[in-house]
C-alpha cells in the first residue's frame, strides 16, 4: 500500500534526551499531583501542586493560556486539565471537591530548555466501583499495548487498529473526536495520532514508525457512548450519557532499539 507522507520532524538521539528531561519534570509533577488526589481535596489544590513542580524546575507550563481553537473563546486558564468522572478532557481546575468514588483525569505538560513533554493519568479517589476500576485498567492497558506494538508494527495504523479492537473487546468505547499528536519544540505537532483506525486514515494520513519519531499517545476511553458534549465554560468535554471516562497518555520516542517512554520517570537522577 502506498502511504501519503505526513509532515513530521524526526529527532536526533541528543534531541530525544533533551525531551526526556522535560518528560522527567512532567513525571515529577504527576507524582506531586497524585499525593493530592484524595477525598476532600479541590481540583485547584491538585493544579497548584503541578504548578509548583514546574516553578521549581524553571519549566514553562504548556497548558496555561493555551489558545482556544475557536476565535473569541477564552484561553485555557490553568496548568493542568483536570476532568472528573464523566468529564473526558480539558476540565478546568477550581473549587470542586473530590469525593470518595470519583475518578479524576490529570493531563499536563511543560517545556524545558525548548523541548516539550506531555502525559496524562486517571486516578481513583479512594475506593471506586469495580466497573469503573475496570475502565481505568483497560485504558491504562490500551496505552501499554500501543507502546508494545510500536516496537512490532511498521505503521501507526496497525497499532491504532489493535487499540480500537482491545477497547471494544472489553465493551468500552474509544473517543474519536480527540487524538494524540506529534510533539517536540511545540506541544502539538504533526502527525495526528488517533487511537482508532479508519480507511481514510490508512489511505491519506498514516505514518511509519521510524527512529526519531516522537509522539504523544493518549487514549480516552468511555464506559458508554463515545460521543462528547462541551460545557458552558467553553473547554470541559463530557460524555453525552454522563458515564465515566478515563484518559492515559505518555510521550514516546522511537529509537533504533524500539519505543522508549520519555514521561515515565525512568530518567530520574
Amino acid at each position: 500500500m502506498k502511504f501519503t507522507k505526513t509532515p513530521r520532524d524526526l529527532r536526533s538521539t541528543r534531541e530525544i534526551e533533551l525531551m526526556r528531561a522535560a518528560g522527567q519534570v512532567v513525571w515529577e509533577a504527576h507524582q506531586a499531583a497524585a499525593k493530592k488526589v484524595k477525598p476532600g481535596a479541590t481540583t485547584r489544590e491538585v493544579d497548584d501542586a503541578v504548578a509548583e513542580v514546574f516553578r521549581r524546575a524553571a519549566a514553562t507550563p504548556l497548558f496555561m493560556n493555551y489558545p482556544h481553537p475557536q476565535r473569541g473563546r477564552p484561553p485555557f486558564p490553568a496548568v493542568t486539565c483536570i476532568s472528573v468522572n464523566e468529564e473526558v478532557v480539558h476540565g478546568i481546575p477550581g473549587d470542586r471537591v473530590l469525593k470518595e468514588g470519583d475518578i479524576v483525569s490529570l493531563d499536563t505538560g511543560c517545556r524545558v530548555d525548548g523541548w516539550c513533554g506531555d502525559a496524562a493519568v486517571t486516578h481513583p479517589v479512594g475506593q471506586i466501583a469495580e466497573p469503573v476500576r475496570r475502565l481505568l485498567d483497560v485504558t491504562r492497558g490500551v496505552l501499554n499495548l500501543a507502546i508494545e506494538l510500536m516496537g512490532q508494527k511498521s505503521h501507526w495504523s496497525d497499532v491504532a487498529a489493535e487499540m480500537q479492537k482491545y477497547v471494544a473487546d472489553h465493551r468500552f468505547t474509544t473517543v474519536e473526536c480527540f487524538v494524540g499528536h506529534g510533539i517536540g519544540r511545540k506541544m502539538h505537532e504533526e502527525p495526528q495520532v488517533p487511537n482508532f483506525c479508519t480507511p481514510q486514515f490508512r489511505r491519506r494520513h498514516d505514518f511509519p514508525l521510524e527512529p526519531g519519531l516522537v509522539i504523544a499517545v493518549e487514549p480516552m476511553v468511555n464506559m458508554g457512548s463515545k460521543n462528547v458534549r462541551i460545557y458552558s465554560d467553553h473547554w470541559t468535554q463530557r460524555a453525552v450519557d454522563g458515564l465515566p471516562s478515563a484518559h492515559f497518555e505518555h510521550t514516546i520516542a522511537m529509537t533504533a532499539d524500539g519505543p522508549t517512554v520519555l514521561t515515565d520517570g525512568k530518567g530520574k537522577k
